[in-house]
């Protein structure tokens, strides 16, 4: 028993007629016929009793009715049910995420959730190359990252600065400062992911101690915030840093964040999103880490969007 067979039973049943059935199904009569002959031989019995001017239901049909409507109507909603998955899952954007945003991502949030109410962020975390190379396979729709690169297939939408600050043991005699110059640091040692792991943060860090006239020391290797925090805090004196951002939702005990000066690094954040027009659900996006930049934590004066990135796609 097909699922066609019972469309056009229940058509006939309810025109009562071959030819009017068949304008609706727009096929022709004889395939309304066959078909329904075949069915009547799959259940053994007729369905209808035909004649030159009537056609009416048998017992059988009858029977028969409210089933074939129960079963359209099932296919009907079966249907439905994957219509509106294929639809949310068009309008889902899979975003690539990176450690220590702090308050940018609930401004990007909540900005996305005031540009759409329909569709669905889903946050992704990974590596930066991970998180690359999903996005140039289209595994995600757009990833944040940190520091200035190129790729042919990718667009890199400059987004917000954040400052550096540097993590200290809170009885270090820098620690009094409300503001640390760089040179300061030279003796104490620096606590830094390797060039493998942050490549972006690593440059930076070590171009900015450069310019303070000085190689740092390097001691242990950064390996995550709690541990290296509570080496910081509570082990032999040396330090690390912190996106402003980031730090501003670490308090430890034993640990005091200062910000940085001469030179005061600065990085900054960018949306990676394949090259072309993007979808609605997207363009959503990247709307919302538009108004992240205008409104969101710690904006630094000077660091618009250019007009170049806020067409992407236009």
């Amino acid at each position: 028993m097909e699922l066609r067979q019972l469309r056009y039973f229940l058509t006939v049943a309810e025109e009562l007629h071959f030819g009017r059935a068949a304008e609706r199904l727009h096929i022709v009569q004889s395939a309304v016929s066959q078909q329904l002959r075949r069915l009547e031989r799959e259940l053994g019995t007729e369905l209808f009793t035909r004649s030159t001017r009537v056609v009416r239901l048998t017992e059988a049909g009858n029977r028969l009715l409210p089933y074939a409507r129960e079963m359209l109507a099932v296919q009907a909603r079966a249907r439905e049910a994957v219509d509106e998955l294929r639809a949310e899952q068009a309008a889902t954007v899979r975003l690539g995420t990176s450690s220590g945003l702090g308050a940018w991502l609930d401004v990007v949030l909540t900005a996305y959730a005031r540009h759409t109410g329909h569709a669905q962020l889903e946050l992704v975390t990974g590596g930066t190359e991970e998180r690359v190379a999903q996005v140039r396979a289209g595994d995600l729709d757009a990833a944040l990252l940190r520091g200035e690169r190129t790729d042919p297939g990718l667009e890199f939408l400059p987004l917000w600065e954040d400052a550096l600050m540097a993590a200290l043991p809170a009885g270090h005699e820098l620690a009094a400062r409300e503001t640390v110059e760089l040179a300061r640091l030279a003796e104490l040692p620096l606590r830094l992911s390797p060039s493998s792991r942050n490549p972006a943060l690593h440059d930076l860090v070590m171009r900015s101690c450069r310019a303070a006239g000085y190689a740092p020391v390097l001691g242990p290797e950064f390996t995550n915030d709690q541990d290296t925090l509570a080496a910081i805090g509570h082990g032999k004196p040396s330090w690390t840093v912190f996106y402003a951002p980031h730090a501003e939702q670490l308090p430890v005990p034993g640990v005091v964040f200062r910000p940085l000066s001469d030179p005061a690094p600065v990085m900054r954040t960018y949306l990676a999103v394949r090259n072309g027009p993007p979808r609605a659900a997207l363009r959503a996006l990247i709307e919302a880490c538009y108004e992240a930049v205008d409104g969101g934590p710690g904006v630094r004066p000077g660091s618009p969007l250019t007009r170049d990135v806020r067409d992407v796609g236009r």
